[in-house]
């Protein structure tokens, strides 16, 4: 796979999704999961809720990279930060 960009955390970030989805299957089969609702205004699961909080990651850095110049790490930290809060109380 020469014609990709495989840089350190491309990879990095490719695996923690991979150990995401593991890691979630393996809870569904354990404790599966019923839908509740949180501070979100639907009633969501773990993968659903899981989902949003990708997407929530994806906008804070795509929002972030349009409004600074400072490090990507910050907006990584706001994202783990907001995905913490939707998958707990979402």
């Amino acid at each position: 796979m020469h014609w990709m960009a495989w840089t350190l955390p491309t990879a990095l970030f490719f695996i923690g999704v991979v150990l995401l989805l593991l890691i979630m299957s393996i809870a569904q089969v354990r404790f599966p999961t019923t839908k509740r609702r949180g501070f979100l205004p639907i009633a969501t699961t773990r993968g659903d809720r899981l989902f949003i909080s990708l997407l929530v990651a994806a906008l804070i850095h795509l929002g972030w990279l349009a409004a600074t110049d400072a490090a990507v790490v910050i907006a990584s930290a706001l994202a783990l930060a907001a995905a913490a809060g939707i998958m707990a109380r979402g």
